[in-house]
């Protein structure tokens, strides 16, 4: 018996070693959500290559990596350059050999309504949010396939199901993602290739983008509430690389707008119209601004905004394919409740008739 523990203890020490030994890369890594990600992969032992424009900030968070336990890289690229993030692919296989996993994170977005957006604005979004997403994925692509393994990772939205008033740009960037990321998975498939490729579906999340996003609006922004930490969505995107489903829908607002959109999508359209509208400045008035859209602000304000009071810690996550499932098992419960009351309904109107008739036939037979 203890020859047999000592070999499951061996065992374990093995594939843990292969899983810390795993290399990582990750775009928009300096800040917000891909900071708190590439340090959640720094504690569990990875080796983390870390993509984005601000050098200050990419460095600092490579720092932070190596703090909490892994190895950093920091490349210092824009996304939106698809050469130059094949270069940075080709520079983390040069130094590590491998990429395991791949993290297509990095965002752009501008505020206001359609009337108030120029072409180069919503070019901008597009060639970072959408363009930069798909740069990422030929890039790991072209490096996977030699080894036929590997997970690529599109960080999404509940805003690519469900758009919302004053973000157009970005929503639509984000619906072109899940559209290029369904016709990839289906070439793998076809292929019968072993590379894994997820989508995960975000919440609103605590990040400093509200602070230096590009706005028009008369008012200080803000994620329509409820808010989550960006450390509790990090460690959801973590234990999503593990299993790689088709695609993980986290937080519970993801998973009501996602099925609320596919239930009554004009209901919502109208919702969107007062609450998200309202939900996404907190009254207190600002200027519009430039922001980061085409060049990185300076400083260095970590993975957290400023409404960390107000974020929530927890996050529960559910693959889309079990919320499609429960979706339809209530649909077809809802429907055979439907069918069954109107089966009873059906027969009570019918037993009248039946006694009528019993009536007529016991009074023939007295005539008789």
């Amino acid at each position: 018996m203890g020859n047999r523990n000592d070999e499951r203890r061996v065992g374990a020490k093995a594939r843990n070693r292969r899983f810390e030994s795993q290399v990582v890369v990750v775009t928009g890594a300096s800040a917000g959500v891909g900071r708190a990600v590439a340090v959640a992969f720094g504690r569990e032992g990875w080796r983390v290559a870390l993509i984005a424009r601000g050098r200050e900030r990419l460095e600092s968070a490579a720092r932070e990596v190596e703090e909490a336990g892994g190895t950093a890289l920091a490349i210092p690229a824009d996304v939106a350059d698809a050469g130059a993030i094949d270069a940075a692919a080709a520079q983390v296989v040069a130094a590590w050999g491998r990429i395991d996993v791949w993290i297509n994170n990095a965002m752009a977005s501008v505020f206001g309504p359609v009337t108030s957006l120029s072409p180069d604005e919503v070019r901008r979004v597009t060639e970072v949010t959408y363009l930069g997403q798909v740069h990422g994925t030929l890039a790991a692509l072209h490096h996977m396939r030699k080894r036929d393994e590997g997970t690529i990772v599109q960080i999404g939205s509940a805003l690519s199901y469900r758009s919302i008033p004053l973000q157009s740009a970005y929503c639509a960037a984000k619906f072109a993602v899940r559209g290029f990321t369904d016709s990839l998975r289906s070439e793998l498939h076809h292929e019968g290739s072993r590379i894994r490729i997820t989508m995960l579906q975000l919440p609103a999340v605590d990040t400093p983008q509200f602070d230096w996003v590009r706005s028009h609006l008369p008012q200080q922004l803000q994620p329509v509430p409820p808010i989550h930490a960006p450390e509790a969505v990090a460690e959801a995107i973590v234990q999503a690389v593990r299993t790689a489903p088709r695609e993980m829908w986290i937080g519970s607002p993801t998973i009501q707008a996602i099925l609320g959109t596919m239930v009554a999508p004009g209901l919502l359209d109208r919702m969107m119209a007062r609450q998200a509208w309202e939900g996404q400045m907190t009254g207190r008035p600002a200027q519009p601004r430039d922001g980061n859209l085409f060049e990185p602000p300076p400083g260095d304000p970590g993975a957290d905004g400023r409404f960390g009071s107000r974020a929530r810690e927890r996050v529960m996550s559910v693959s889309g394919t079990t919320a499609r499932g429960i979706l339809a098992a209530v649909a077809l419960g809802c429907v055979a409740g439907a069918v069954t009351a109107a089966w009873h309904l059906g027969a009570k109107g019918n037993e009248p008739d039946r006694r009528r008739l019993s009536d007529r036939e016991r009074a023939a037979r007295m005539v008789s």
